[in-house]
């Protein structure tokens, strides 16, 4: 059982009795086909109340739980986005994917943009730029510093979303709203960085209208920093909403979504509610 669970992500399953057919393996594609382009619509409409295109809104599809078949078929549906929550899923991800879509003749030209999503170490961010598009968890200054360090000896530009903790809660990660606009001071100092936007992320709940003042007040936040000049021409990026919230989350402003379950889980784990829950 332990060799099992070491087995690498994109090898989990080979030891089963038999290989999946063609036709199973078209009905899963199929399958993930239509959870996409449902989220997609959903998207769609969520943008429409909040008076937007639905090509205002990026969807960065969290791989977490997929596997290399499911993020070939989605790149194969036109898909670009991707996020991962850990610089070492990175690493075993990013290398196994560029193959993937280069052994297809049709997705030879595409390039998958990789985001980081989830708490980032100090020691990994090294390694992490250099696959990383975008980061969107910046939390506190020292991390900034550290990414500012690694990309000026690196000579280049990291693209990065300040992460805000708008509910308090005490095991989110992220800045107090309060400290944001002087740690952004701060930041604009640091060539090594591009200052893209803000993140966060909602309380894990049943009911994604519980979600909607944590969105708002990040909204806000980002209105304010922009009115007053805090940031640059490109600080344009509002990542907030996940797969139990998206939908609140744009109609709240959110212009990134991150959502994982609701276009990779075959059986997406519901509430008491009916709403997907997050991830």
């Amino acid at each position: 059982m332990g060799a099992r669970h070491g087995r690498p992500w994109y090898r989990r399953g080979a030891a089963s009795s038999a290989l999946p057919s063609s036709m199973s393996t078209a009905i899963e594609s199929k399958a993930l086909r239509q959870r996409y382009e449902s989220v997609l619509e959903r998207i769609a409409s969520a943008a429409a109340r909040s008076g937007r295109p639905a090509t205002d809104v990026l969807l960065v599809a969290v791989t977490k739980g997929a596997t290399l078949e499911q993020i070939v078929d989605l790149a194969l549906l036109g898909h670009a986005d991707f996020g991962e929550n850990r610089v070492q899923a990175l690493i075993e991800r990013v290398p196994q994917v560029a193959e993937a879509l280069r052994a297809r003749p049709e997705l030879r030209d595409v390039a998958a943009r990789w985001h980081m999503i989830g708490s980032l170490q100090r020691n990994k961010v090294r390694r992490g730029i250099e696959l990383i598009h975008l980061i969107h968890s910046v939390e506190n200054m020292k991390l900034a510093e550290t990414i500012h360090e690694e990309a000026m000896r690196a000579e280049r530009v990291v693209d990065v979303l300040v992460q805000v903790n708008v509910s308090g809660e005490a095991r989110k990660h992220g800045m107090n709203s309060r400290a944001v606009k002087p740690v952004l001071e701060q930041m604009q100092t640091m060539a090594g960085l591009e200052l893209r936007g803000l993140m966060t992320m909602a309380p894990a709940t049943a009911d994604p209208e519980t979600a909607r003042p944590v969105f708002e007040g990040l909204r806000e936040l980002f209105e304010e920093i922009r009115q007053e000049g805090l940031a640059g021409p490109r600080f344009n990026l509002l990542s907030m909403g996940m797969s139990s919230d998206f939908e609140v989350a744009i109609e709240c402003g959110s212009n990134v979504v991150r959502v994982g379950s609701a276009i990779f889980s075959a059986s997406t784990h519901t509430g008491a509610a009916g709403i997907p829950l997050r991830g």
